[in-house]
C-alpha cells in the first residue's frame, strides 16, 4: 500500500477524507466478533480537532501560495507553532521560539539546490497518513490533535525529526502513550468505590490561589468579585489580542509583528497563571452578569477594518490595565508583568496602525528618486522633470554639502514641479527645512536624527522614512513609528561609498517580515532590477540609474516598469 498500511495486520487506516481517519480491522466481509478486532481493540473512528483540521488548511494554503519553494513539513511546523495548540506548548516548553524556528527554515536547501523528491521530505498527505496510523498504536484516542500531526511530522520527515530531537522531543513521548500491541480489554472488575460527598464550593474555597485573594480582600464575597473580575478581564484580552493577530497575520501578512503579538499571549498566559488563572473560571456566573444585556450600538459599528483593529487594540489595553490593578491584590511581580505588556500592546498598536496608514498613503509609490544637484548630468529641473514624466513618484533632495539657504531654495523648487506631478516630495536629514518648505516628509539615517525626534518636528501627518542595513534595524524601525523604511545597500553604488553591503539577502529577510512600505536601494539598475524583484522588493530607490541616463524619462519608465 502506498500508505505503508498492511491490510494483513489487524489494524488498518482508511482516509475517509483529509480531516477523518477511520481504523477498521481486516477486510469489509471478515468483522471481528464482538465489535473487536483480533487483538482486542474496539472498532472506533477517530477525526482530527478543529485545532489540528486548521492547522492541515493552513498548510495547504502555505504550500499552494508559497514561493520560497520549502518542503511542506517545514511549512507544517511552522503553522503548528503559530497555532495556539498542545503542539505549540510542546515546542515552547522545548525552548523553540520563532527566531530559532526561522533559523532551521533558512537551513534548509534552497529550491534550486533540492530536487523535488529529496531523500527524507514527506508531503503533507504522507504526514497526514503517518499521523494516521499513529491512531493505530495507540491504546486510547478520541480524536487526533496538533501534538499528534507534530508526532506524524517527526515519524515522516528525516531533517524535522533531527531538528526536534536535538531539542529533546521525541515522538515516542508526544501526546496520549503508545502501546507496543494494542491493549486487550477484559471482563469489568468488581469495584468497592467509596464516594464522600461534600459541598460543591469546598473545592473552590480550598484553592490556593482563592486563599490568598481571600486573605488580601478580607471576606469570602469580596474574593468571588475579585476573581470574575480577573477571569472577565483575561477572557476579554485574550479575545482582543486573537483578532488583532489574525489582522496582522492574515490581512498584513507580517511575520514580524505577528511575533511579537504570539510573544504576548504566551507571557499573558505566564502572568496569569501566577495570578491562578486555572481558578478563575471557577468563579465564574455569565447568567448572573449584569453586563451581558446591556447594549451598545457603537460595539456593532465597525466601518474599516482599521476601525477593528484600533477597537480590540483598545480592548486588550483596558483588559490588562484590570488585570494589573486587581492583580496586585495576589501577585504584585505578576500585575508588574502584566504593566509591561500593556506597554507593549500600545506600541504595537502604534505599529500596526501606522503599517495601516502608511501602505495606504503609499500605495502607488514605486519608483524613487535621490537627486543631489550637482550630480545631474542634465541639470536639475531638466532631470526631475522629465524623470516626473517616466513615472517617478517620490523625489528626495540628498544634498549634503550646500549652504542651508541654497538647499532650502532647491527644496522650494522640487515642491513645486513635485505638486505639479502629484509626486511626494521627501528632504534627506534635514526635518527644518521639510517642515518649512511643507515637503511630504523627511529621511533619516542610522545616524541622524532618531525617528521618534524627527516625528516631533513633523508632526503626525508627515512621511518619517528612515534608512535601515539589518533585520534588526528593520524590525527596529517599525515599533519606532517609521512611515517607510530603506532597504539596502543592496549593491555597490556610484553616488555614496558603503564600508558594508547590506546584499540581496537583507532583501529577502525584510520581504518575508515586514509589511511597513519598504524601498530597496542601493546600486540599482537596469540590470540589477530583476534580481531585487525577484527577492520580493516591489518598491526601488535609485539614483544615478535615472540622473546620469541619456534618456531619462524613458530610463523611469523602463524602471517602473519592472515593477
Amino acid at each position: 500500500m502506498s500508505d505503508g498500511c498492511d491490510t494483513a495486520t489487524a489494524g488498518t487506516v482508511a482516509a475517509t477524507n483529509s480531516d477523518r481517519c477511520c481504523l477498521t480491522y481486516g477486510s469489509e466481509s471478515q468483522s471481528p466478533p464482538n465489535g473487536t478486532s483480533q487483538s482486542g481493540l474496539m472498532r472506533r473512528d477517530v477525526e482530527f480537532s478543529e485545532g489540528a483540521r486548521r492547522v492541515i488548511e493552513a498548510t495547504r494554503l502555505a504550500v499552494a501560495s508559497t514561493e520560497n519553494g520549502l518542503p511542506a513539513a517545514d511549512q507544517l511546523l511552522f503553522a503548528l507553532w503559530q497555532d495556539e495548540s498542545r503542539a505549540a506548548e510542546i515546542l515552547l516548553a522545548a525552548g523553540f521560539d520563532e527566531e530559532k524556528l526561522n533559523e532551521f527554515r533558512k537551513s534548509r536547501a534552497a529550491p534550486s539546490e533540492r530536487d523535488e523528491t529529496s531523500a527524507g521530505e514527506a508531503s503533507l498527505e504522507q504526514i497526514i497518513r503517518a499521523t494516521k496510523r499513529y491512531a493505530a498504536t495507540t491504546a486510547v484516542l478520541s480524536e487526533l490533535g496538533t501534538e499528534h500531526l507534530l508526532a506524524g511530522l517527526m515519524q515522516s520527515d528525516t531533517a524535522c525529526r533531527e531538528f526536534l530531537e536535538q531539542s529533546g522531543i521525541r515522538p515516542e513521548a508526544i501526546g496520549h502513550r503508545r502501546a507496543d500491541r494494542p491493549a486487550s480489554i477484559g471482563p469489568p472488575i468488581d469495584t468497592d468505590v467509596q464516594i464522600a460527598w461534600r459541598e460543591a464550593r469546598s473545592e473552590v474555597e480550598e484553592s490556593p490561589v482563592v486563599a490568598a485573594t481571600a486573605e488580601a480582600v478580607g471576606n469570602s464575597q469580596s474574593t468571588g468579585s475579585v476573581l470574575r473580575i480577573l477571569d472577565a478581564a483575561a477572557n476579554r484580552g485574550r479575545e482582543g489580542l486573537r483578532v488583532v493577530e489574525d489582522f496582522v497575520r492574515f490581512q498584513l501578512n507580517d511575520a514580524h509583528l505577528s511575533g511579537l503579538l504570539k510573544r504576548i499571549r504566551h507571557e499573558l498566559a505566564e502572568a496569569l497563571a501566577l495570578l491562578g488563572g486555572a481558578s478563575f473560571h471557577r468563579m465564574r456566573d455569565v447568567a448572573g452578569d449584569v453586563g451581558t444585556g446591556i447594549q451598545n450600538e457603537r460595539e456593532y459599528s465597525r466601518s474599516t477594518e482599521r476601525d477593528v483593529v484600533q477597537a480590540n487594540c483598545k480592548r486588550v489595553q483596558e483588559s490588562l490595565r484590570s488585570l494589573e490593578e486587581y492583580g496586585k491584590l495576589i501577585d504584585r511581580a505578576a500585575a508588574a508583568r502584566i504593566e509591561q505588556l500593556r506597554y507593549r500592546c500600545c506600541t504595537i498598536e502604534q505599529a500596526v496602525l501606522n503599517a495601516l496608514d502608511s501602505r495606504a498613503r503609499l500605495a502607488s509609490c514605486r519608483l524613487y528618486l535621490l537627486v543631489t544637484p550637482a550630480d545631474c548630468r542634465r541639470g536639475l529641473e531638466a532631470t526631475v522633470k522629465q524623470a516626473l514624466e517616466g513615472g517617478v513618484d517620490v523625489v528626495q533632495l540628498r544634498d549634503k554639502s550646500t549652504e542651508d539657504r541654497k538647499i532650502h531654495e532647491t527644496a522650494g523648487q522640487l515642491r513645486e514641479w513635485t505638486r505639479e506631478a502629484g509626486a511626494l516630495l521627501i528632504i534627506n536629514d534635514r526635518a527644518d527645512i521639510a517642515v518649512v518648505t511643507d515637503a511630504d516628509g523627511v529621511h533619516v539615517g542610522q545616524e541622524d536624527l532618531p525617528v521618534r525626534d524627527a516625528r516631533r518636528i513633523m508632526g503626525p501627518e508627515r512621511l518619517v522614512g528612515v534608512s535601515t542595513h539589518t533585520i534588526e534595524q528593520a524590525r527596529q524601525a517599525v515599533l519606532e513609528g517609521a512611515d517607510y523604511i530603506g532597504v539596502g545597500p543592496v549593491f555597490p553604488s556610484v553616488t555614496k561609498q558603503f564600508s558594508e553591503l547590506a546584499g540581496i539577502e537583507f532583501v529577502r529577510e525584510v520581504a518575508a517580515e515586514v509589511s511597513l512600505p519598504w524601498f530597496a536601494i542601493g546600486g540599482i539598475s537596469p540590470e540589477s532590477v530583476g534580481d531585487v524583484v525577484e527577492a520580493g522588493a516591489g518598491r526601488i530607490a535609485v539614483s544615478s540609474a535615472i540622473t546620469q541616463a541619456e534618456e531619462i524619462a524613458e530610463a523611469a519608465r523602463a524602471l517602473r516598469e519592472r515593477l
